[in-house]
């Protein structure tokens, strides 16, 4: 029997060695301050559905992967052609949305701090698996927390996943204890660190902030025969082991593994409230699904994603096409949702249709005389919001020129030389690095009430607007201001 080169283990002094590693990767780079902008978007009780929109639209590719979802046919009861995310938070809710986030920005984070590790990528295959597994199930439950079992799934392992990446050589010493044949991988690791995979799992999302519920359900539950429903903590920690288990058997793909997920589908059925069919018929559907509906994108082809989202920056070369789904779900909700809703989906059809840079709304406040603005989407706007605004009364510039005409104005190069006199010093001040940008007035009763502004930086490729792309921004202006006369009312703060 080989001999293990370290004694048992100390719980402290693994945690604090996993700490140590952890910051000199840098702590997730990104990830923190993405959790904490979903969490306060979550937790929120004002613009929490902007907020939400806001913190998703950051990041191009999280943005791919929520439309997809919203347009899955787990989602089919709401309808096909979500194009918009503030149409998908309104759809889905902003905890749907958010959950789906914290676990892809995990699983996102986690593959690039270790992104040629085998380990590594291994890891991260069965915990997006086991999110498929979950959701699946979930749909044979008719459950209503589909998106929380799905992000519960998916972190189930987050203890292995720790260790692997970071603790490299514990972890192995933990497989050559598991090879020797007289103990399971718990109690290895239990041997080796001092405490057990699922304790790292839980410590590791409690310290990162993560919901109380996600943090108890990073438990292994032993399959036991139930009289009654479990409560929601303990189907949400029953459902991701059966995922994890099903996910790690699956990923080893043995001559075994139908048997093996019967097993499984046996031991945990009951306690998920289904029959041993459902959960062999839910795991085969995922196992199906996981490519094919690319809802999560699989360690090796992040890469080239990522490739794909930077060479894209800018105008899209279907930009019309985009412009025009956007204001299809303009038009769909805009009976049905509220005031602020519509601007918040205006503003995001302007901004990605366009691969504007910066997108802001500009309201008219008529006690104090001048145009500010309330609603921003793009890198950096929040911080210059407090800075873009101006008096109502007419000036010689571009801005108030269109708003006078109600016409919408397009400048390809803001700093020629024929222009800069037509531009405000406001705007010269705060926004120095433009290159183009574009100004949609929004007129009620022939008075202008805001307008829809939009920019395109120094460091992207020249832009131009094509006949195609005016006419669905001219009816997004007309969608917007027939709920102009509500606008005075609303409260942005």
């Amino acid at each position: 029997m080989t001999t293990l080169s370290t004694s048992v283990g100390n719980s402290k002094e693994t945690l604090d060695l996993l700490w140590s590693r952890v910051r000199q990767r840098g702590d997730l780079p990104g990830f923190s301050k993405v959790v904490s902008s979903i969490l306060t978007a979550m937790r929120g009780e004002d613009d929490r559905e902007f907020n939400m929109t806001k913190t998703v639209l950051a990041d191009p590719a999280l943005t791919q992967k929520v439309l997809r979802l919203a347009n899955s046919s787990m989602y089919a009861i709401f309808g096909n052609g979500i194009n918009t995310v503030s149409k998908a938070v309104i759809v889905l809710g902003t905890e749907a949305i958010g959950h789906l986030a914290l676990g892809l920005k995990l699983i996102d984070g986690l593959s690039a701090a270790s992104p040629d590790t085998v380990n590594a990528r291994n890891e991260m295959e069965k915990a997006l698996l086991a999110g498929h597994i979950a959701r699946q199930v979930t749909s044979f439950a008719s459950t209503k927390d589909a998106e929380e079992a799905v992000v519960c799934s998916m972190l189930h392992s987050l203890g292995r996943m720790m260790v692997s990446f970071y603790l490299a050589d514990r972890w192995a010493l933990v497989q050559v204890r598991c090879a020797q044949g007289d103990v399971d991988e718990e109690s290895a690791a239990q041997e080796v660190l001092g405490l057990d995979l699922s304790e790292i799992g839980r410590v590791t999302a409690a310290r990162w902030g993560l919901p109380a519920s996600l943090v108890e359900s990073l438990q292994n539950v032993k399959p036991v025969p139930v009289g009654e429903p479990l409560d929601h903590a303990d189907w949400l920690a029953a459902v991701s082991t059966m995922s994890s288990e099903c996910a790690n058997v699956l990923h080893e793909d043995n001559a075994s593994v139908d048997e093996q997920i019967a097993l499984i589908a046996e031991g945990y059925a009951d306690m998920l409230g289904l029959d041993v069919t459902q959960v062999v018929n839910a795991v085969d559907a995922a196992q199906q699904t996981a490519e094919e509906e690319a809802v999560f994108v699989r360690p090796s082809k992040q890469a080239e994603a990522l490739k794909s989202s930077v060479m894209g920056a800018g105008k899209p070369a279907n930009s019309a096409q985009l412009l025009a789904n956007g204001v299809k779900d303009l038009r769909d909700a805009s009976s049905s949702i509220s005031t602020g809703q519509l601007l918040t989906m205006a503003l995001e059809t302007a901004y990605q249709g366009l691969g504007l840079t910066r997108a802001i709304v500009f309201l008219r406040d008529y006690d104090e005389a001048r145009y500010a603005a309330r609603l921003c989407f793009g890198d950096g706007a929040q911080e210059l919001m407090p800075r873009l605004a101006f008096g109502d009364a007419y000036q010689p510039d571009v801005f108030h020129a269109a708003l006078a005409n109600d016409k919408m104005i397009f400048v390809a190069n803001a700093h020629d030389n024929s222009f800069v006199n037509k531009l405000p010093r406001w705007w010269k001040d705060t926004l120095p690095g433009v290159q183009s940008f574009v100004v949609l007035p929004l007129t009620a009763n022939r008075h202008p009430v805001g307008f829809i502004y939009g920019d395109w930086d120094h460091s992207l490729p020249p832009v131009k607007l094509d006949p195609a792309d005016i006419s669905p921004l001219n009816e997004l202006r007309i969608l917007v201001v027939r709920t102009a006369d509500q606008w005075r009312r609303l409260d942005f703060t």
